[in-house]
């Protein structure tokens, strides 16, 4: 379904259960911006109603991951510690269109932002069927779901209000730039590390 042309290296698992205080603090920041993220495409195209509505339920699922994950680091006795620069989004940010007109650049961010929750549902369904901890394996089935969810979403609003665009072909060449950059991730100790 998620259409991910490289899965991620079950080993990834083992290491982010290693250090799972590391690994939530990184996930608690990636949920705040992926909230952030909605807004910010909320703002940029208040033309479109049942988008804006759709993105603000995510940007407040989002708020709400952020807040369960934070919960379960106090509960933890960890601390949430400084946000986390993704180099994994930062990299996906190369394939954005930086010419082209408003609906252009309108269909990249939502693909992006389908392609980042992608890959977020991946990792999550891997930690889900790895990690020993019952309750990280539960939580991350729980969000593996959720997540899958917002790239639906995302996808669907690029391809709707995508005029002019090839969103398919847009997708496709998002999918190959992707599989080229997750091949040097999956050895670090962040959610997209």
């Amino acid at each position: 379904m998620l259409h991910l042309q490289l899965e991620t290296d079950p080993r990834w698992a083992n290491l982010a259960e290693s250090n799972i205080e590391e690994i939530l603090t990184d996930h608690a920041w990636c949920e705040q911006k992926a909230a952030t993220s909605a807004i910010t495409l909320i703002t940029q195209n208040p033309e479109y109603p049942d988008m804006v509505t759709e993105l603000l339920e995510i940007a407040q699922e989002e708020l709400e991951h952020f807040q369960m994950v934070h919960d379960i680091i106090k509960a933890r006795g960890y601390e949430l510690g400084p946000e986390r620069k993704d180099s994994y989004v930062h990299e996906l940010f190369k394939f954005m269109n930086k010419g082209g007109n408003r609906i252009q650049r309108m269909v990249d961010k939502l693909l992006l932002s389908a392609m980042i929750e992608a890959r977020s549902c991946e990792r999550f369904k891997l930690l889900s069927n790895t990690i020993k901890d019952e309750e990280l394996s539960k939580f991350y089935y729980d969000l593996m779901v959720s997540e899958a969810s917002h790239y639906t979403t995302f996808i669907t609003f690029a391809r709707k209000y995508g005029k002019g665009v090839d969103v398919e072909k847009r997708w496709k060449q998002l999918v190959e730039f992707e599989s080229k950059i997750i091949k040097s991730y999956g050895t670090g100790e962040s959610l997209h590390g």
